[in-house]
């Protein structure tokens, strides 16, 4: 067969096209979606496209992307579903080895062409191939992110990985699963060129004729790193660190990865890729990837509400404390224009400071990083308000003063602009009394930090147009946030799940319960910080005012701590004092006595009000559906995700459960654990 026969050669998803040099140009362009997502018959293609290569080798094989989005996003996830449910994933699994061992088996030079996204199992095959080069774009980033969905590359990666950049880097990416820009890529060795996406397929087809050989280091530490002494060595400090930031019960995968390696990185490929199927399908098979995977879809869900269409240009930010100005960053940082308004000069300082940080850690080009901090400007006056397309009230958590604020915008607020409130708990139907145009009113609730927090709650209340919902949810988007919607109620829905947790928290604090202790049992759960050290890193003056809106509301006591504002000088994190003290933004927690032993039940006291109100919340329609709730909690007090959310965790668990347990705190601490109305519910079954 003549390499010939392959060109124009075109199936559904792949494209041959043989150039005058016999270099062959493999396109792939899914027919089906709009990016590259490797579903089965995109591998069922190219395994038959490479073994008619095998028969004839053409002078080089090039594989780049027809999509102007990028190259391989990964694995086509939205069909794992279908697979595990038919108890194929070992053989997916194993499928897509096969041809991945196919193309780097090829006796031709191979080249990867990657501009744009180049994830999980779109890295596997580059990785199969033997050389890779990519374009120098801000949009290329490559990466081996399987770790985010509880198992780890399992396509050849976790094989090819370390034995091409040595164990240290491959294990760094693949544990860690961040991304690389192309720069990074190839100071690690991960491509051998990085060019101008204009030339990106000519340099491909000059590696294929000329190829490239890669540093002695980097072939050095492939060999060093990956002996057997140096797996003994390596693999249990990479063990050790991990361990530092994630529980083996809770997280599998990591400290699957590192001792799959550790027993087989010395064998030949073939049988190296048998021990890694085995292991991920072990990881595929498990809850936590079930629930990961799951809150990847809830995710989808989030960035999928809301269209393009917010009409925001300009933004106009009313307070510059710590959630004010950083939101006002975050928006400037996303491309909009910003306005920033406070009393004085003095109070809108600190927050330009906090946002040039910013800037300098996000945007590393300096022109760039000059044009994204003129957009943001200090607004003492209020001046930005006339031509705002978005108003965003930001200031301490007081009825009157929001109020009194709010009927100074509308004075000079332009037709058609909306006007949101920042508000962490107060009910919507409070603030919008006396609004000129309550449909265009709405409370849009981020989270601290906001550089890092994803969520945001767009509050809504029976006045509000739902033109104006759809368009802050497409401003979220814009911004890179998550929307959801949620009903106007005191406290919403995440600092309404969430109040209960740190009232009980403060409460066994209050009891004489080692902050230590009651942090550890939280953590243990699966929380991502303890509630002492949350209650802390919020402020104890939030945290009042949030309880003095709530604890009416949910009938629940307030304890000392949080009954009055906190002493000047006292108000956590952010005055180096709090209920800890606290060095370099970090907590200082006092050392537990070696015979302390917590009481058995101090995770059920905790965790469980948590879980009561989320049923409570679901229960009165805060929002539309559990998945939504429990996308809402995963993605704005960082619970568990490995667990799927409250929701799922009351369905794993099982409500009967759960109620009886509920029911036994009540007879020993008082009726503040009395199950809520809802726990009767069918979706918790």
């Amino acid at each position: 067969m003549e390499p010939a026969m392959f060109d124009g050669l075109r199936l559904a998803h792949w494209q041959a096209d043989l150039r005058a040099d016999r270099i062959l140009v493999l396109t792939l362009n899914r027919a089906d979606q709009g990016v590259n997502a490797l579903s089965r018959a995109v591998l069922d293609e190219l395994e038959s496209m490479l073994e008619r290569i095998a028969l004839e080798l053409p002078k080089g094989l090039v594989i780049i992307s027809g999509k102007a989005a990028g190259f391989i996003p990964g694995a086509d996830i939205k069909g794992f579903g279908d697979i595990a449910a038919k108890g194929q994933t070992e053989a997916w699994i194993r499928h897509g080895q096969l041809v991945f061992q196919k193309l780097a088996e090829l006796r031709c030079p191979t080249v990867a062409a990657i501009h744009g996204h180049c994830m999980g199992g779109g890295t596997e095959l580059a990785l199969a191939c033997r050389y890779r080069v990519a374009s120098r774009d801000d949009k290329t980033r490559i990466g081996l992110p399987e770790v985010k969905l509880g198992i780890f590359p399992g396509w050849g990666g976790s094989v090819r990985a370390p034995r091409l950049l040595g164990a240290p880097a491959a294990m760094d990416l693949m544990l860690t699963g961040r991304s690389l820009s192309a720069s990074a890529a190839k100071a690690m060795g991960l491509v051998d060129r990085v060019v101008e996406p204009a030339v990106l397929l000519d340099e491909a087809v000059k590696l294929a004729q000329r190829g490239a050989k890669r540093p002695f280091k980097q072939r050095f530490l492939a060999w060093a790193t990956n002996t057997g002494l140096a797996r003994a060595i390596l693999a249990p400090q990479m063990s050790k660190q991990v361990a530092r930031k994630a529980r083996k019960e809770h997280y599998p995968a990591p400290f699957a990865l590192i001792d799959t390696w550790r027993r087989s990185g010395g064998l030949p490929v073939h049988a190296a890729l048998k021990a890694e199927a085995k292991a991920v399908v072990k990881l595929a098979g498990g809850p936590t990837a079930y629930n990961l995977v799951r809150v990847f879809f809830l995710m989808d869900r989030l960035k999928s509400l809301g269209g393009k269409d917010h009409g925001i240009q300009k933004v106009h930010v009313i307070g510059a404390g710590v959630m004010g100005g950083d939101i006002a960053a975050w928006c400037a940082l996303r491309g909009f224009e910003v306005t920033l308004q406070d009393r004085e000069m003095q109070y809108i300082q600190p927050a330009l400071d906090r946002a040039a940080k910013l800037f300098e850690k996000k945007v590393r080009d300096e022109a760039k990083r000059a044009a994204t901090a003129a957009r943001l400007k200090a607004d003492v006056e209020g001046a930005g308000v006339a031509g705002a397309d978005l108003v965003i009230e930001a200031i301490f958590e007081n009825l009157e003063a929001k109020q009194a604020l709010f009927a100074k915008v509308e004075e000079t607020l332009k037709p058609g602009a909306l006007l949101v409130s920042n508000t962490s708990s107060i009910a919507l139907e409070k603030l919008r009394e006396g609004r000129k145009d309550p449909a265009r009113f709405a409370g849009l609730h981020y989270f601290n930090p906001v550089a890092l927090m994803p969520l945001v709650e767009i509050i809504r209340h029976d006045g509000m147009a739902p033109e104006t919902e759809q368009r802050l949810a497409a401003f979220c988007k814009a911004i890179d946030k998550l929307p959801v919607p949620v009903a106007g109620t005191p406290g919403f829905l995440v600092n309404r799940v969430l109040f209960p947790y740190m009232l009980e928290a403060a409460t066994a604090f209050a009891e004489g319960i080692p902050g230590p202790a009651i942090d550890k049992a939280a953590v243990k759960f699966g929380m991502p910080m303890g509630p002492i050290e949350l209650i802390d890193t919020v402020g104890l003056d939030v945290a009042a005012g949030v309880g003095a809106e709530l604890a009416p509301f949910l009938g629940l006591p307030i304890p000392a701590a949080l009954s009055a504002p906190p002493e000047a000088g006292k108000r956590g994190k952010k005055d180096g004092q709090g209920l800890y003290k606290w060095e370099n933004g970090k907590a200082v927690k006092p050392e537990l006595p070696k015979d302390y032993q917590a009481s058995s039940d101090l995770e059920d006291r905790l965790i469980l009000p948590l879980l009561n109100e989320a049923v409570a919340c679901l229960h009165d329609g805060v929002v539309s559906d559990a998945d939504l709730l429990d996308a809402g909690v995963i993605f704005g007090t960082g619970f568990a995700p490995f667990r799927g959310g409250p929701i799922a965790h009351v369905r794993a668990v099982g409500p009967d459960k759960l109620v009886e347990r509920l029911k036994q705190l009540q007879q020993r601490y008082g009726d503040r654990f009395a199950p809520r109305p809802g726990w009767d519910n069918p979706a918790l079954r």
